[in-house]
């Protein structure tokens, strides 16, 4: 039986882009108490725990990852009052808050850095990572390490000649980990937040805390580009900036904060670019470190029968129990999911929720994904997504990038506002009203309001599964067994899933075509599909339509 403070290991994640969620105000920008107002469509939804993008305040260069108070909300958002009343809105219909936590940089308007930049002696210089260059005057930065973006994450200034480091953007400088004092006032930043009530943290970076203590120069690598789990780009292994074994024994410290708040039952997930293997190691070899970190491998994963066995068999050889793997699809740094399915994306995109909401994991759902809100094409020059300005790329470039990779450098495009109703603006601020990113043209059929009236929507696909999962403790907790091909063919994958004695199966036709198996239920009854109407499942033989995902309840 899991224990309530464990109550981690059977959730459903929702992510929430305050920014894009919901405009209470009508100046165009999503808010607190927009979100508030859109608090029972999750909750009819299913989903149980809602992590929020930041809402810190921030000059918004990164739209809230460069964050210039840890213990204040942005205006555009609201205010702490807002936050207080979110939180409790979030409680009262029994759902989770997960914050966005930042702890590896900080916006560089900070008065942290402010103070650190502004002379050598400064007590603050020692927060942040500064170092002398190899030559005077800033003619060479101190080593050879790239930022996770490309390029020398050394940044001069002129006005102390020294050089700081940033893992990521240059507005973003890194705080320094070896100071005991950054790193008892990070983890009191995590006890505050706890203290007002949220109930776990989404670390971003956090494989990037710690770097090389002798500043060594990074080795060589043949390897240009980075993948979605390993860094190594532009010739160079990022051995000496990432997954240093410091920052991997600080990932206990950051457990026993929060397994020793107050009742305890709160987690941490990481997001870890990283090697799976590198990933797991976050977790702790105890399983004493992060409780999840983020699988990234499904962001691309082929939604074919082989694809998704392939995965699974991979995430449950490195993360077994005690440990958790993840069910990641979209977010908000990547393509959406539905924009990788092609043609037929809805019935796809059925299949896709499926899988990952009867799979063993922790599933993260990514706002507008239940509705299959699509990938927008937005020109760089009206982005405002620092990443972009920062590269200074003209469009050409952004399109070769997206032809030859398949990505999109502009962020913006997958953090368009939600689709409320066919409206004018999407539902999302008031007719008349410039959104800070555009609606679509027509969002017709792609909106909570219409595919809340169609029972055969995605929407409703979702609900059913989520309705299932809370249900049927096999799909929230049970252990999982791949079903042999030669049982299923090689169209058509599936899984038995079982606890507390009672199991269920799972089968997914990952085709275009209808497919006829041998049924290997023992009995059963249909308990949930990605359709709503299905025949009887206890005859010798099973038909699944084309992209068609039946859950069979064993035994009854």
């Amino acid at each position: 039986m899991t224990r309530a403070s464990d109550w981690w290991r059977e959730t459903t994640v929702y992510q929430i882009y305050p920014r894009s969620f919901m405009d209470s105000t009508g100046d165009g920008v999503g808010d607190l108490e927009g979100i508030i107002a859109r608090l029972d469509h999750l909750a009819d939804l299913g989903v149980e725990t809602l992590w929020f993008s930041p809402f810190y305040a921030s000059p918004q260069r990164d739209v809230g990852y460069d964050i210039s108070d840890y213990r204040s909300v942005a205006p555009e958002y609201g205010d702490m009052e807002a936050c207080r009343r979110l939180f409790g809105a979030v409680h009262d219909r029994g759902m989770r808050v997960v914050l966005d936590m930042v702890l590896n940089h900080t916006s560089d308007q900070h008065p942290w850095f402010l103070a650190s930049r502004s002379s050598r002696d400064d007590p603050k210089r020692d927060w942040y990572v500064w170092r002398d260059g190899r030559k005077p005057g800033g003619g060479a930065p101190p080593n050879n390490w790239h930022a996770m973006i490309g390029g020398s994450g050394w940044h001069y200034d002129a006005g102390t000649d020294q050089w700081y480091w940033a893992q990521f953007l240059p507005f973003q400088p890194d705080l320094n980990y070896r100071n005991p004092a950054v790193r008892a006032e990070m983890l009191d930043t995590l006890r505050y937040w706890m203290d007002l009530g949220a109930d776990g943290f989404r670390l971003d970076i956090v494989n990037a805390l710690f770097e090389d203590e002798g500043f060594r120069d990074n080795p060589f690598a043949w390897k240009l580009l980075p993948g979605d789990d390993d860094p190594s780009m532009m010739f160079q292994q990022a051995t000496r900036t990432l997954n240093h074994p410091d920052t991997l024994a600080f990932m206990r410290a950051l457990r026993e904060v929060v397994d020793g708040h107050g009742d305890g039952g709160r987690f941490l997930v990481g997001e870890v670019n990283a090697p799976i293997e590198m990933a797991r190691a976050h977790c702790g070899e105890a399983a004493d470190g992060l409780h999840l970190v983020f699988l990234f491998k499904s962001l691309k994963a082929r939604l074919t029968a082989g694809g998704i066995r392939r995965l699974i068999e991979e995430y449950e050889a490195l993360f077994p129990e005690p440990y958790l793997p993840t069910w990641v699809f979209s977010n908000h740094d990547r393509v959406r999911r539905i924009s990788r399915l092609g043609k037929d994306d809805l019935a796809q995109a059925k299949l896709n929720a499926a899988w990952q909401l009867t799979a063993r994991g922790v599933p993260f759902l990514y706002y507008g994904e239940e509705i299959g809100m699509r990938q927008q094409r937005l020109p760089v020059k009206d982005s405002r997504d620092g990443f972009v300005h920062w590269l200074g790329k003209p469009q050409w470039v952004v399109e070769l990038v997206r032809r030859i990779t398949g990505e999109s450098i502009n962020r913006d495009e997958c953090r368009t506002p939600m689709q409320w109703d066919p409206s004018p603006n999407a539902g999302f601020c008031p007719p008349g009203v410039t959104p800070w990113l555009p609606t679509p043209p027509d969002p017709r059929g792609r909106t909570v309001a219409e595919q809340r009236q169609d029972p055969e929507s995605l929407l409703n696909c979702y609900r059913r599964f989520l309705a299932a999962r809370r249900a049927h403790a096999a799909l929230r907790r049970g252990t999982i067994e791949l079903l042999p091909e030669d049982v299923t063919g090689r169209s058509v994958t599936g899984w038995r899933r079982c606890a507390g004695g009672r199991s269920v199966l799972v089968l997914i036709n990952a085709s275009d075509r209808m497919r006829t198996i041998a049924n290997p239920a023992d009995g059963g009854r249909f308990l949930v599909g990605t359709r709503t109407a299905r025949g009887p499942v206890d005859g010798p033989t099973i038909v699944l339509d084309a992209w068609e995902c039946v859950v069979i309840e064993e035994g009854v």
